[in-house]
């Protein structure tokens, strides 16, 4: 006998970007049912790492603190570029998290899931999605004996997506090939090549005896091992099981007999295959994450361009479900995050080329040039922004410099005091920061846009602007007398109509 729910939105994988999600929408009051296959939780580093702008977004939201207090002690050095020895600096991108934060993804899952059902979301364990169906007026998601009926899906249930393949998507691009092995693992005894400090991420790999490896402490006697062979190597089923003689092979082979394995984990294959959905919606249900997207993991970038999807995505689906929406918001889900995800699919693929275990003299060559113009601030700076994120913008209409660029978090003053710029989007709310007397007094705003009156040592560019609730500026002007008609055309073409009951 089917169990039948009803909701407004229901999100397939309770992943770092399936939970963000479901914290969004019920942020915003929009009914959230995640299901997930997994009947608990795997405790598995994973993604291993928060980006400068996947932090200034949690941060954002309140989120940021007590994933800082689980993170694993790091140097503070930048992040990296296909693991060539020169650090990025993102310091200037002005932003307070300059460097990345290692902490386990299970760990940013169980803080994102705490604070989902905190605010309403729901989360259905034991849940494998086994049938969807779909029309104009919503979808029914069939899972372990449960029928859901909902507005809306969104499917963030991973590279191998179920719901992907049950529309019959294509999932276009370049097949893997070459396979390695993640790990979590414990060393009961370890060699002095056994990397003791979380330190630039060229300084964690090694090769030796046909394998190379990145090795993360985690602290006391828990690793994070990646490791493949490098050569041409016999295909491995993925599904096969990882086993204790083949991780401690690699190990020895790389890090000599007294390095000892304690025990496994979790461990599992990957391989450095890239795809990309053509598109992000297929009528009433849409992709985010690895659902959307995959690619080597190199950089960094997974877990955050999942978390960044579902920035994007939530506001804009909860204003679609609530009626508030103008047209087209939904879809500028996809004509704002397919661009992205093409890009992370084209630097990783550079970045495997630079990272080639195997690298032929020509490849060598390139890394000499690379390694040279990254030591250069310009080029630097430009590899730190595309890395952290720090860089994207979106293509959104409007003539002023700022419109569609993330703004850095600045120090205001407001009539109840000094507050930071980003604790005013806590509610999930849009913005309006007037920081000259120049909306008009009395301007009506409809609901979940919020007039802050403020003023500030920062250079923000501009004197008032209206911001997204993911971040970005949407309108701005410079002018100290700005028009109620231009400002409130900004929000209703941006963010929401004003209608009744909106």
């Amino acid at each position: 006998m089917l169990t039948e729910i009803e909701t407004e939105v229901v999100v397939a994988g309770a992943g770092p970007t399936g939970l963000m999600l479901a914290y969004e929408l019920a942020l915003a009051g929009v009914g959230t049912l995640v299901l997930e296959q997994l009947p608990q939780r795997i405790e598995q580093v994973k993604g291993g790492g928060i980006q400068p702008r996947t932090a200034e977004l949690l941060e954002s939201r309140g989120l940021l603190e007590p994933l800082l207090e689980r993170a694993a002690p790091r140097d503070g050095v930048g992040g990296h570029f296909a693991a060539l020895p020169v650090p990025l600096d993102c310091t200037p991108w002005r932003t307070r998290h300059p460097t990345p934060i290692a902490i386990g993804q299970w760990e940013i899952e169980e803080v994102l899931e705490e604070r989902a059902t905190a605010v309403g979301a729901r989360v259905l364990r034991g849940a494998a999605v086994s049938g969807v169906s779909a029309d104009d007026e919503g979808v029914v998601v069939t899972a372990d004996g449960t029928r859901v009926r909902a507005q809306y899906l969104v499917a963030c249930d991973g590279g191998h997506s179920t719901v992907r393949a049950l529309l019959g998507l294509p999932f276009p691009g370049r097949p893997g090939t070459h396979q390695a092995v993640l790990a979590d693992l414990r060393l009961s005894a370890v060699s002095s090549l056994v990397p003791q400090q979380l330190g630039h991420m060229s300084t964690l790999m090694r090769q030796a005896g046909g394998y190379w490896a990145m090795t993360v402490p985690l602290g006391g006697d828990r690793y994070r091992v990646t490791f493949g062979r490098v050569d041409d190597q016999v295909e491995i089923d993925r599904g096969s099981p990882v086993t204790p003689e083949e991780i401690t092979a690699a190990l020895q082979t790389l890090y000599g007999p007294e390095t000892v394995l304690g025990s496994v984990d979790n461990a599992s294959r990957f391989s450095d295959a890239t795809r990309q959905l053509e598109q992000y919606r297929a009528g009433r249900v849409l992709f985010a994450g690895d659902a959307a997207h995959i690619h080597p993991p190199l950089g960094g970038q997974g877990l955050n361009l999942g978390i960044q999807d579902a920035f994007n995505l939530g506001w804009k689906l909860a204003a679609t479900v609530q009626e508030r929406a103008p047209d087209g918001l939904l879809d500028s889900y996809h004509l704002e995050r397919h661009p992205v995800g093409a890009q992370v699919l084209h630097h990783t693929s550079a970045q495997r080329v630079l990272a080639d275990p195997r690298p032929s003299e020509d490849v060598v060559a390139l890394r000499d040039i690379f390694v040279d113009l990254l030591r250069l601030p310009d080029a630097n700076r430009h590899i730190a922004g595309l890395m952290s994120g720090l860089s994207l913008g979106y293509p959104l209409p409007g003539a002023h410099p700022l419109t569609g660029q993330r703004i850095p978090d600045a120090d205001l003053v407001t009539e109840n005091g000094p507050v930071r710029l980003s604790a005013l989007f806590g509610s999930g709310h849009a913005v309006l920061l007037d920081l000259a007397g120049a909306v008009p007094a009395g301007l009506g705003l409809p609901p979940r846009v919020d007039l802050v009156r403020a003023v500030t040592d920062d250079d923000l560019g501009a004197a008032a602007l209206l911001i997204r609730p993911d971040g970005y500026v949407c309108w701005a002007s410079d002018s100290s007398d700005v028009l109620a008609g231009d400002l409130l055309a900004a929000v209703g073409d941006h963010l929401q109509r004003s209608a009744p009951g909106a």
